[in-house]
């Protein structure tokens, strides 16, 4: 339940998010997004949180975080880290949960009611310490899935709970849209002359 005079804080997990989006089977417009929550109350910031690596010479996720950007988010990135497991596995690691439990928390004072997208159980003791500050909290995820894609003590700690498939009519890019934007970049690429 939102309140049209209360000050919101959006926290966006990006990779939990784009994970939960894909088992409901839909892509988040982030415009859409955006201006279904400011029509929700006051909102104060909207933070979107994901782990970028720095190696490639040409990222997919660095248009979207561009454009998160320039279009009324706050973008928190750091670089993945690579490592090697006990059997010698190489393994890429990238969790922002600090960063986004830090900014969380300092925005206490400056929000009435706190939205995660997330469905990590480790945001947990952070929704509790919220509260404990008087901010509601709604987590957004969704059950939908088999299995679900929340923590059974993150769903029970919210105040709320928004489920993801709920929201697809609101927030879900048309897929007509982007099937024409691959038409047009393909067709872009035909007609490019060849050197």
């Amino acid at each position: 339940m939102f309140y049209s005079d209360e000050r919101l804080g959006l926290f966006i997990d990006g990779a939990n998010l784009y994970a939960t989006a894909r088992g409901v089977g839909f892509d988040i417009d982030f415009r859409r997004l955006l201006r279904d929550f400011q029509g929700r109350g006051y909102l104060i910031r909207a933070y979107y949180y994901t782990a970028l690596v720095e190696d490639l010479e040409v990222s997919t996720i660095r248009p979207l975080i561009d454009w998160l950007d320039y279009n009324g988010y706050t973008v928190v990135t750091k670089p993945t880290k690579e490592f090697t497991d006990s059997q010698g596995r190489r393994k890429v690691k990238g969790n922002l949960d600090i960063e986004l439990a830090i900014d969380a928390l300092e925005m206490a004072e400056h929000i009435d009611h706190m939205v995660l997208f997330s469905g990590d159980g480790d945001f947990t003791p952070l929704v509790a310490a919220m509260q404990r500050r008087g901010v509601r909290v709604t987590v957004v995820s969704t059950v939908t899935t088999q299995p679900a894609m929340i923590a059974d003590d993150l769903r029970r700690r919210a105040d709320h709970f928004l489920d993801l498939a709920d929201l697809a009519a609101k927030i879900g890019r048309d897929p007509a849209e982007r099937a024409a934007r691959e038409a047009r970049r393909q067709a872009a690429i035909d007609t490019t002359p060849e050197a």
